[in-house]
């Protein structure tokens, strides 16, 4: 082998180095530019999760607020309810005490009527 040959050689093999390193560089920029495309890409969907979970959040806050003012509603129907049961009792104690009165007024009526004959009356043999 001559000096020619070993130059031709070596030009090959440094040659091919320079090959591998350029494809080595470019193939890990490559990589580089597609993680930070990936990464970007992550980001974006992070935030839509996080605009997304904000968004329910919100929803369940307002669920969470007309479930309360219907609890709230629903108290004061009882109450309202309550309220009107007693009054109802009141005014069937009223209706009672009326009805007492009328049953006596008739009574007392009946007594002093000469056509109506009472138990009183019977007792004595009239």
């Amino acid at each position: 082998m001559d000096t020619t040959q070993v130059v031709w050689i070596v030009v090959g093999i440094v040659v091919l180095l320079a090959i591998i390193a350029v494809v080595a560089v470019l193939a890990r920029k490559r990589g580089t530019a597609q993680r930070q495309r990936q990464q970007e890409k992550d980001r974006h969907r992070a935030a839509e999760m996080r605009e997304q979970a904000k968004a329910t959040e919100l929803e369940a806050r307002e669920r969470e607020a007309k479930a309360s003012m219907a609890e709230a509603e629903a108290q004061r129907a009882e109450v309202e309810a309550e309220r009107l049961r007693q009054q109802a009792q009141e005014r069937q104690g009223d209706a009672q005490g009326l009805r007492d009165k009328v049953t006596h007024h008739v009574q007392a009526a009946d007594e002093v009527d000469p056509d109506v004959t009472t138990d009183k009356d019977r007792r004595r043999g009239s």
